[in-house]
């Protein structure tokens, strides 16, 4: 049977904020915030490679039952980063605790196979907007072909980072719950739309800001053709996570100086 159509403006029953008291109960785990700027490394690469550098700490005020929070520090900023968060329902789950514990702003930077043949990867795509191919976004939004970002975001966004010194492109992308059913038809579809790439987050994480109006930004890391050649998957320096963490740090700076010009009440 299907469930009764939704009622997107009715409260949840069933709350993070809720959830994470219990589990601070449980788990003895101490009051206090995440860092302002979170995370999330669906492939759980730059977690591996904070933590073997020795550059990064679990946080003590994090109660989720499934992931650790790290904790980093770069350019000046702190960050928490969680990996391994793979998929849609997944995803959303850690950024409704996320924002729920302190968060101001979340990141998402994920591994993406490319449809659209616009240069050779690795590349960054920020993504503009997803098409929903997935289950998640349908529980926060009413039912449509994509979700996006922000458009304030996306106007503060995109010129820097056209200028700036890592290859990053803006376009959209197909966000799938199944990606070992990406069929050449489906891939085909996609390319005729134009999308850039196949990812597992983009269009429910967006479809939870705008549900919850929440600042949340997400990039495809393109990096694969979807194992069709040999040699695939390589991310690049530091199995990707030398320009990813350049890219963060890029965004930190820019949203550090978007918040002082919304602050001010000045345009962005």
């Amino acid at each position: 049977m299907s469930l009764p159509s939704k009622k997107y403006d009715e409260p949840s029953v069933f709350t993070a904020e809720n959830l994470l008291r219990e589990a601070r109960r449980q788990k003895s785990t101490s009051i206090g915030s995440v860092p302002d700027i979170c995370l999330l490394d669906p492939d759980g690469d730059i977690v591996r490679h904070l933590v073997a550098r020795n550059q990064a700490s679990k946080c003590p005020h994090w109660a989720c039952y499934h992931t650790d929070l790290y904790l980093f520090e770069q350019e000046g900023f702190r960050y928490g980063v969680i990996g391994c968060a793979v998929g849609a329902s997944f995803a959303v789950l850690v950024a409704e605790e996320l924002f729920a514990s302190g968060c101001a702003l979340l990141l998402s930077v994920t591994s993406a196979g490319q449809i659209l043949p616009i240069r050779k990867p690795p590349y960054f795509v920020l993504i503009d907007k997803a098409l929903r191919d997935e289950g998640t976004s349908y529980h926060y939004l009413p039912s449509s072909d994509y979700s996006a970002i922000d458009g304030k975001l996306l106007g503060w966004l995109e010129p820097k980072l056209k200028s700036c010194s890592l290859p990053v492109e803006i376009g959209s992308t197909w966000t799938t719950d199944a990606p070992f059913r990406e069929t050449a038809s489906a891939i085909a579809a996609c390319r005729d739309l134009g999308l850039l790439a196949v990812e597992m987050e983009a269009a429910a994480l967006y479809a939870f800001a705008k549900a919850r109006n929440k600042p949340v930004i997400c990039f495809a890391h393109v990096t694969n053709q979807m194992a069709n050649v040999e040699g695939d998957f390589e991310k690049g320096a530091e199995n990707g996570c030398r320009d990813a963490l350049r890219l963060v740090a890029i965004v930190a700076r820019l949203w550090q100086n978007f918040s002082k010009s919304v602050a001010s009440g000045k345009d962005a």
